[in-house]
């Protein structure tokens, strides 16, 4: 009997499950058109606006909004809430955050042309939430710091979990680690920033870390966006806690 010809999916050793049995190109196309892209980054933060903010950074109007705003609800990357009267929309998880910021790093810059832009530009490279988690060098600097006193160890390339020493910090800075280790979620996870080419860290522990950080007023967000300032008491605590002064994190 003659041997079969192997197939396409045995040569490449595709798993059954793969890249190619779901239809990225539906959502790639939801995300690609340039409002509806602006309205998904004006969420990233992890904040809920109404479609009449959303139709305003936009720059379309309340109408065409609200057609751009049920498709993404639609395919499940938005959710509404609602309060009263009032309807907002929010992303529906850390997923769809970590799916646009994968997109962040293949994309190009945008050319700066303004000095709003440029200050803007580097607000967000030194510190900002990325939904629900510190990013950029501020993030990336507490990851690392976190990994270099050995709080945190590897699990495998992308998790990792408390040390001892790391169980102590924590519980220093008032964070109860048991919900958060029987939680579904990811407790700490690499994510890479795409500012700073380098991984942060997102998941339950860093979720509850920048909570914190804003609660004790370490941290305070800018008037508007996802830009994150250091206050005077967070640049002390960054150093007590983490050994970083804001030349190692947010920079100059």
């Amino acid at each position: 009997m003659l041997a079969t010809k192997p197939s396409l999916r045995e040569n490449l050793k595709v798993p059954s499950a793969s890249v190619f049995d779901v239809d990225v190109a539906s959502i790639a196309a939801l995300i690609g058109d340039p409002a509806r892209c602006t309205m998904l980054n004006a969420l990233l933060g992890g904040s809920a606006l109404p479609a009449g903010e959303l139709a305003r950074l936009a720059d379309i109007s309340p109408a065409t909004a609200t057609g751009h705003l049920h498709k993404l609800v639609n395919a499940g990357l938005l959710q509404v809430v609602a309060q009263g009267r009032h309807r907002y929309h929010r992303l529906s998880g850390a997923r769809v955050a970590s799916a646009l910021e994968a997109l962040a790093l293949l994309a190009p810059p945008v050319p700066v042309r303004s000095l709003r832009q440029s200050r803007t530009a580097s607000a967000l490279a030194g510190a900002r939430t990325c939904y629900d988690h510190l990013a950029g060098r501020l993030g990336v600097a507490v990851a690392e710091a976190l990994l270099a006193m050995k709080a945190l160890e590897p699990i495998d390339e992308r998790d990792h979990r408390l040390t001892a020493t790391g169980r102590e910090l924590v519980g220093r800075l008032g964070i109860a680690t048991e919900p958060l280790e029987q939680s579904r979620r990811a407790f700490a996870r690499s994510c890479l920033d795409w500012t700073e080419r380098r991984p942060h860290l997102a998941g339950a522990l860093p979720s509850q870390l920048l909570t914190m950080m804003v609660q004790e007023g370490w941290l305070c967000h800018e008037p508007a966006g996802r830009a994150l300032q250091v206050t005077k008491k967070g640049a002390a605590a960054l150093f007590t806690s983490f050994g970083l002064t804001l030349a190692d994190s947010v920079g100059p």
